[in-house]
């Protein structure tokens, strides 16, 4: 869907970003993460043309976007930022239909869009009359998502998105951002330098370091198989937590107590060791039945859960 092949851009003397490549999947999240300065957002940009690249070349759907007329081209994706950028005079309602108005959509279609839009990012009817600074900071987040999506683009570039909301706004942000179907059909690029976000909501990472790309991966090849001391480094920090966030129950199936059989309710095998964490601290809870490959049924405690992650992790650092 995107294509890049040695992009490159320069700031004065400052190499911001050197021979960068990497390509995107259809309806695939990429995410790029790394220290502030590391080129990051300079990268983004080049996606859209905000910033023209000194070399290289970039696609879209196979098409070199250099040939596209840059305001058509800005048209056809959507683009969220950090500090949102809503016009602070225009209502909420006028800030979302700005692409859909330059498009030339009647209001009928524009209006029915909105309404959809807002109703899927749990924003009361009444934002819509209302100007920006009379929203939380969460409230127009989600603005600022509804004008990136009101004319359903393939394409979202998403620089920083929640870099400006407080942890709980983010976190919850984060899980809705996650479970929209509206974004699970686009093609998202996505910057932070937030690792917990970027493993959170990434189908892959690419790490970047000093305008260039250290390592592309999907979040468990970037903890389990790092290419250099940067990469490791990177991640040390916050290396169980990670792990906890990554490695699912269908991962650890094989290190499990033996099959049981069990006519209750049960949770799938795509459980994250975190998530299965989370429901065993729960007063109620002292076990969970656990459905897996071939419909195979396990129950687990914490402490059995705790033991199975212990011992995928060994085998993960011997390989």
């Amino acid at each position: 869907m995107i294509e890049l092949k040695e992009i490159s851009k320069k700031f004065g003397d400052t190499q911001a970003v050197k021979q960068v490549s990497f390509s995107v999947a259809r309806e695939e999240t990429l995410v790029l993460l790394g220290t502030s300065g590391c080129g990051k957002t300079t990268t983004l940009k080049m996606i859209n043309r905000l910033i023209e690249p000194d070399a290289g070349q970039i696609l879209i759907n196979n098409e070199n976007i250099i040939d596209e007329d840059p305001d058509v081209l800005r048209k056809g994706i959507g683009y969220v930022m950090q500090n949102i950028g809503l016009f602070p005079h225009y209502t909420i309602a006028e800030n979302i239909a700005l692409v859909p108005k330059l498009l030339k959509w009647d209001k009928a279609k524009i209006v029915s869009r909105t309404q959809e839009l807002i109703e899927k990012l749990h924003l009361p009817e009444s934002t819509l009359t209302m100007y920006p600074h009379e929203l939380s900071g969460g409230q127009q987040q989600r603005v600022g998502l509804a004008r990136a999506l009101i004319t359903d683009p393939s394409v979202l570039l998403m620089d920083e998105p929640f870099g400006a909301l407080d942890n709980v706004t983010r976190t919850s942000i984060q899980k809705e951002f996650k479970a929209l179907e509206e974004l699970k059909r686009k093609t998202i690029v996505m910057v932070t330098h937030d690792v917990l976000e970027a493993f959170e909501l990434a189908d892959r990472i690419c790490l970047m370091d000093k305008g260039e790309v250290v390592q592309i991966g999907t979040p468990k090849e970037l903890l389990y198989q790092p290419t250099n001391d940067f990469a490791k480094r990177f991640l040390a920090g916050q290396k169980l937590i990670l792990e906890f966030k990554v490695v699912n129950i269908q991962d650890i199936w094989t290190y499990l107590p033996q099959e049981i059989v069990h006519r209750g309710e049960t949770e799938t095998a795509d459980l994250s060791i975190w998530e299965a964490m989370e429901l065993l601290r729960n007063k109620d809870r002292s076990e969970l039945f656990i459905s897996g490959p071939n419909k195979a049924i396990k129950s687990i405690n914490f402490e059995q859960l705790t033991s199975g992650f212990n011992q995928y992790q060994n085998a993960q650092h011997h390989e």
